[in-house]
Formats: structure tokens, C-alpha cells, sequence
């Protein structure tokens, strides 16, 4: 599968499952997935170039001009949104000046739509670099992927790209003090042969002591909705997932199901 890719900086709005009526906004090339990971589930596909190689990126101006427009036209549309979602074709925090565009972000935000919330969906794996933490920490919804207990698993269906543990995304996920949103994917499949299942109790045990130690003020749950770049992967259940569900929110920690 070629995958699903953004040939804009801002799209949309979109209608969302999980943030409502939400204004999209890419910072990574229109032309293929920059990422530090390279999940088998993704709908951008597979991630084939290197993230140490040069990128041409869009400027913070050009960005922040984008965005403007795009938010004085929804203004005169009488159109607001719900969300102002930092997601598109990989992971955001790699922009070079992703810190300062999200200063730009929550101007604008609150020049025009100041009921609107921005959202960051990120995989984890730039939080040690503090810029982008307390970038994040500024923001209304830090939704950040924690998809798997293990080691084992986390290397199957995510496959990072740089050396990077589990261990370490809960450390950094857990710096958050609760001010984030924890999203998580469940599937089972087949990848080269190896039987890949993140549903199974052994793994969710792993997941949920990872989760007492994060205290999230939400986990989302959910499981495949488009094509992946793996052909092999199944769609769970809604009646699993709310399983899984419960025993998060026996926990003390809340949880909803897409």
C-alpha cells in the first residue's frame, strides 16, 4: 500500500471521530512520510526515508501564514472548530521549529477561535528534547501513543527508526504529570511471518502497570479504521476494546473507545 498522504500545510476542517469539527495541520513534506516510526497500521505507509537525511521544510512564516487564512475563512464562514490538530504525514515534532509554531499556533488560536483547542498527535519519541516537551506542556491536548507493554511488542508494530526503548517513552510519558492523552492502538495479524497481538492479557498487564505509572487524564482506544501498509492485520472488536477499556478505568483512569 502506497498510503494516504497531506498535499497541504493546513487541511480540512475534517470531521473527527475523536476531536469533533478539527482544523489539520501538516509540517512534514506533501510527497512521503517523515517519521520516526514506521508502524505497520499507519495510513501514511511505510516509512522509507531516513530522518537523519536533510528535509526541506515549510517555514514558520509560510506556516503561520497558512494558518491565519485558513482561520479568517472559517471566521467569515461562521465555521468554528473544535480543534486545531497537529497530525499529517508522520511526526510533527520533527520540524526544526515546531517550539515557536506552537507559540505562533496559540496566537492565532486566540485572536480568532478562542474557544478552540489545539491538539498534537505525536508517537513519543522526541519528548527528551525540551523544547518540544514544554511546547507540548503549553497546549490543551497532548495526544501521545503508547501502544504496546513489551519491549517485543512495541519493536513489532511500531518499529522505530532510531534506538529508542519503551522504557524510555513511559519515563518521558510520566514527566507529563497527567497532562496528556495517552492513545493506543489495538490489532492482531500477521507481519513476515510473526503472529503480532497487543490484545492478548499478558501484553495489556505490561501496558495497564505502564499506565498507573503515566496517570493520563484519558486513554483513547481504538483499533484500525483505514488500510494499512501491513495487509495482514485485523480489525478487534468493539466488545474487546471495551474490555480493555474497563481495566483501565479500574485503574482510576478514564477511557474511551473509537
Amino acid at each position: 500500500m502506497a498510503g494516504f498522504l497531506f498535499d497541504e500545510i493546513v487541511f480540512g476542517p475534517v470531521k473527527s471521530r475523536r476531536f469533533g469539527t478539527s482544523l489539520g495541520i501538516n509540517l512534514l513534506p506533501t510527497t512521503y512520510k517523515f517519521c520516526t516510526f514506521n508502524c505497520i497500521y499507519c495510513e501514511c505507509g511505510w516509512t522509507t526515508v531516513d530522518v537523519s537525511k536533510p528535509v526541506q521544510w515549510y517555514s514558520r512564516d509560510t506556516i503561520r501564514n497558512s494558518l491565519d487564512q485558513h482561520l479568517i475563512d472559517m471566521k467569515e464562514r461562521d465555521a468554528a472548530p473544535d480543534n486545531i490538530t497537529f497530525a499529517g504525514n508522520g511526526e510533527p515534532t520533527l520540524h526544526p521549529e515546531f517550539a515557536k509554531i506552537i507559540t505562533d499556533c496559540i496566537m492565532l488560536r486566540d485572536i480568532h477561535f478562542p474557544n478552540a483547542k489545539i491538539t498534537v498527535l505525536s508517537n513519543s519519541t522526541t519528548l527528551d528534547n525540551e523544547e518540544i516537551f514544554n511546547a507540548l506542556y503549553k497546549i490543551d491536548n497532548n495526544v501521545l501513543k503508547l501502544d504496546a507493554g513489551t519491549e517485543a511488542i512495541f519493536g513489532q508494530m511500531n518499529r522505530p527508526l532510531i534506538h529508542i526503548t519503551i522504557e524510555k517513552i513511559v519515563e518521558n510519558l510520566s514527566r507529563f504529570k497527567g497532562r496528556l492523552i495517552i492513545q493506543s492502538m489495538f490489532l492482531k495479524g500477521k507481519v513476515n511471518e510473526e503472529i503480532v497481538d497487543n490484545t492478548i492479557s499478558s501484553e495489556v498487564k505490561i501496558w495497564l502497570q505502564h499506565l498507573q505509572k503515566i496517570q493520563p487524564s484519558l486513554v483513547m482506544i481504538y483499533t484500525i479504521d483505514r488500510p494499512t501498509p501491513s495487509g495482514h492485520l485485523e480489525k478487534i472488536t468493539h466488545e474487546e476494546l471495551e474490555k480493555i477499556a474497563l481495566q483501565v478505568k479500574n485503574l482510576g483512569i478514564n477511557a474511551e473507545v473509537y
